[in-house]
């Protein structure tokens, strides 16, 4: 067996390409430094892979304030980039949270893939800079993507889809359960690769333990790091399958990756909601790795998934059921 162990012969040499150049900005050694330096490497990563916006769409950033009665610690401003493809009459809102494990990421990382989204589904699209830890300990991210929703819920009378990848997934998810009585609740929902806090002693949390890219022991450090102390980890704000009522959720779509430790969480989720008499479609992209989304332009199985992602958000914000 040689250095890539199991995964070797499983996965395409375009695959590889990228999980190699990831390493290489982003080896597995840096979660050792400070957090600022993780972030500086993490961003120089992403504008190395970052593509240019598609024509006609055009971005605008705001601020929401978060209010007192979402906000215990304090009344600040939450950045958010609102994408826009110009001559497109938007029948929806797209509510969309970067990954990057809740301490990396922002507007800028995942710029490319939601002015892709936009393009791609002619809806708005909100990008939502939460508040990162280690600075800011759970709820705090929460707490902003709960205020984000809010605020776009009351600034327009478009249907809303929550949308998020990895951290992201999670957020949506945890936003979906508590905003599920809102009167303008989200009519949809896509979570790419999520965590979602599911059992680590199952399923692909075990099969690919050591999967590229990202392990368990990285799932077990990115969720230690946002913990407050005595955190619960039956909060599900804080791990959305910990939940006790999966019913009245909106339509759910959740993509996941083979060889990837969180894939188990995309099943169990959807499984949830089925049980609770609600509507859930999971897939698992044969063969692929946690942050394929990036991989999307040198990869075909990577922009095949892709391509499948924009048509869900896009036939949930026309209030079709994809699946």
């Amino acid at each position: 067996m040689n250095s890539r162990g199991k995964y070797g012969p499983w996965l395409d040499p375009a695959l590889w390409a990228y999980i190699d150049s990831v390493n290489a900005w982003y080896p597995p050694e840096i979660a050792g430094l400070p957090v600022d330096k993780q972030r500086a490497v993490y961003n120089r990563m992403c504008r190395a892979f970052r593509q240019d916006r598609p024509p006609g769409v055009k971005a605008v950033d705001a601020l929401v304030t978060a209010s007192r009665a979402l906000v215990a610690a304090s009344r600040h401003d939450i950045p958010i980039r609102r994408y826009r493809l110009a001559g497109a009459t938007p029948r929806a809102r797209v509510l969309y949270f970067h990954g990057g494990g809740f301490i990396l990421g922002g507007l800028e990382s995942h710029d490319d893939i939601c002015a892709e989204i936009c393009a791609g589904t002619g809806y708005d699209v909100l990008s939502v800079d939460y508040r990162l830890a280690p600075e800011h300990l759970h709820p705090a991210a929460f707490d902003d993507a709960l205020a984000a929703f809010e605020w776009a819920a009351a600034g327009s009378d478009l249907p809303l889809v929550l949308c998020g990848e990895s951290a992201g997934g999670n957020l949506a998810a945890a936003v979906a359960q508590a905003a599920r009585h809102h009167p303008r609740a989200a009519i949809g929902q896509v979570l790419i690769y999520p965590g979602l806090g599911g059992n680590e002693a199952l399923g692909s949390y075990v099969e690919h333990a050591d999967a590229p890219l990202l392990s368990t022991g990285d799932v077990a450090f990115y969720r230690d790091v946002r913990s407050a102390r005595k955190q619960s980890p039956d909060d599900p704000t804080f791990s959305p399958l910990r939940d006790t009522d999966f019913s009245g959720l909106p339509p759910t779509v959740i993509v996941t990756a083979e060889c990837d430790p969180l894939s188990s969480d995309g099943e169990a989720y959807r499984d949830r909601i089925l049980q609770a008499g609600g509507k859930a479609w999971w897939h698992e992209e044969p063969r692929l790795v946690h942050s394929f989304l990036r991989a999307r332009t040198t990869v075909p199985a990577a922009a095949d998934a892709f391509a499948r992602i924009i048509a869900a958000v896009a036939a949930l914000g026309r209030g079709e059921w994809p699946y």
